[in-house]
């Protein structure tokens, strides 16, 4: 059977295309905390292939010889809230069935299901795992994944009960205990019965160490996807892998599904006498920002949370100051990979970047009305760009204060009814590009549009720079720097045209003050202006 790239679930290594687990951290640093009795955590964003690396290390022990060790998921416990009478109980059955399964232990599930209604749930897992390490011959390790998953007294009275039993290891509680989840045991804010809220930190304050699993390195990338032209034949255009690695910054998940979207999901691909050209990965890429699949879901849905929002709030507007945001809100929303902190602060990977302004903006675009692609095209298929800017010159007059207070991330309401409108006229023949980053103060915005509608993007095409500012002091000045960056950011992509859009939002000026047009050059390009 053919091998392919792993979208969903842990590893198997006889079916996926795989990096081994066991390279992607320090195995001998977990190794020997394991040897020194330590009690430690271990995160990852979702969908990087913790899993698949708690259950190598696990084989990995256990073929050693000097532990039993067993993985345990605990997500379950995840339904019965802050109810611990019955989180609890939940999350023990599933250690128990686990221990049970992975060590071949079929009497621990049964003596857990004998005796555990004797025990009260504050002290049952405590219990459960005194009991497994009483009884084993060797010193025990347990991994627990998904911990951040249970929520307030569940999640308080386990990371108690273990931090009780800490002092009796190795003989009668494990020797190790790995806390694995998205999230850092710090970020946990437990909302304890009572309205009481504590951190993970200190309900366990046992924890020697965190450490957090990352992406995959290009090498790694390139590695991965060259194991399909090893099983099969089948080459991929080597002009593929820098936008790869642009479009996914190693992102396990994204890797994988864009391998698996170019040599399965385009049918035709499926002849592996056939090459993969960057063509054929443009439009995998184009295909699973418009799935909406899984990982994409679960990425949007975060953007709700208040410590996410006030951080891609800032991003979004480009400003850092005004907007005050707390540096462990930016550390968590790092953990959650939705963000990098390094060199700068800014969205993780291309895709996420083309994805998280169009979610945003998906409602305001699709209830704008009385805007039609077809009016802003030439007779020689091209985009009418200083029509198009009229137009949205007087829709933004017109919607602006009803639309952006629509918005969640109103900070950055200006920017996103922009690409909202330029979204709903682009979409289904032409491709945006983003890009916009804690203190640049602009959103650069690069618009592709297909001058023959049989190639598409793959043929001749228009190339259109815009960039976006909000007015701050001097209108001069911020005209001068803006020319500068539009020219900048034109001749890096080879637009054919650069505009230059700056939003005012002083509320004690007229329309007709805010609204105007002016042509400027700087050097050899030309670059119209407009003031919104």
């Amino acid at each position: 059977m053919e091998r392919f790239f792993n979208n969903a679930g842990p590893i198997q290594p006889e079916n996926h295309y795989h990096i081994d687990p066991l390279t992607r951290l320090d195995w001998e640093e977990i190794r020997h905390l394991i040897a020194g009795q330590r009690y430690f955590v271990l995160h990852a964003p979702r969908q990087t292939g913790k899993t698949s690396t708690l259950l190598a290390m696990m084989k990995a022990l256990n073929k050693e010889g000097k532990y039993a060790c067993a993985y345990a998921n605990i997500e379950a416990a995840q339904a019965a809230r802050g109810d611990a009478t019955q989180g609890i109980p939940t999350a023990c059955s599933a250690i128990a069935s686990s221990i049970a399964l992975y060590l071949g232990v079929p009497e621990l599930e049964a003596w857990y299901r004998r005796e555990a209604q004797g025990i009260e749930p504050q002290e049952r897992l405590a219990g459960l795992l005194r009991h497994w390490t009483t009884t084993t011959p060797k010193p025990t390790v347990l991994f627990l994944d998904e911990v951040d998953a249970l929520v307030g007294d569940t999640l308080i009275s386990l990371l108690r009960q273990i931090r009780a039993g800490y002092a009796q290891r190795p003989k009668d509680f494990p020797q190790s205990i790995v806390l694995c989840g998205v999230r850092d045991v710090r970020d946990y804010r437990i909302h304890q019965g009572g309205g009481e809220v504590i951190t993970g930190g200190s309900a366990f304050n046992i924890k020697t160490v965190s450490l957090r699993m990352g992406n995959f390195s290009p090498e790694e990338v390139k590695a991965l996807w060259l194991q399909h032209t090893e099983a099969t034949g089948q080459t991929f255009d080597e002009a593929i892998f820098p936008e790869l690695w642009e479009d996914t910054a190693g992102q396990p998940w994204l890797v994988n599904d864009l391998g698996y979207e170019v040599t399965w999901e385009l049918r035709e691909k499926r002849d592996r006498s056939q090459p993969i050209t960057l063509a054929d990965y443009k439009e995998a890429r184009e295909r699973l920002i418009q799935s909406r699949a899984t990982h994409l879901d679960q990425l949007i849905d975060k953007l709700r949370e208040p410590r996410v929002h006030s951080v891609i709030s800032a991003l979004l507007a480009g400003e850092q100051d005004e907007l005050n945001v707390s540096p462990h809100d930016y550390e968590y929303v790092a953990d959650l990979g939705l963000i990098r902190t390094r060199p700068g602060v800014r969205i993780s990977n291309r895709i996420y970047r083309e994805v998280i302004p169009r979610e945003l903006t998906w409602a305001i675009q699709i209830g704008i009305s009385n805007q039609e692609q077809a009016w802003y095209i030439t007779a020689d298929h091209r985009l009418d760009m200083p029509r198009l800017l009229a137009a949205f010159q007087q829709f933004f007059r017109e919607n602006v204060e009803a639309w952006i207070g629509r918005f969640d991330y109103k900070e950055a309401g200006p920017q996103l009814l922009m690409q909202a409108f330029l979204q709903r006229i682009v979409n289904g023949g032409g491709r945006i590009n983003r890009e916009y980053g804690l203190g640049r103060r602009r959103t650069d915005l690069f618009i592709e549009w297909p001058l023959d509608e049989a190639q598409g993007l793959y043929g001749p095409i228009q190339r259109i720079v815009i960039e976006l500012k909000i007015l701050r002091g001097s209108l001069e000045t911020v005209i001068a720097q803006g020319l500068t960056q539009t020219v900048g950011y034109a001749e890096s992509v080879g637009a054919d045209e650069a505009h230059l859009v700056i939003f005012d939002r002083a509320t004690d000026k007229s329309w007709e003050e805010k609204i105007w047009r002016r042509e400027e050059r700087l050097g050899e390009r030309a670059i119209t202006v407009w003031g919104a």
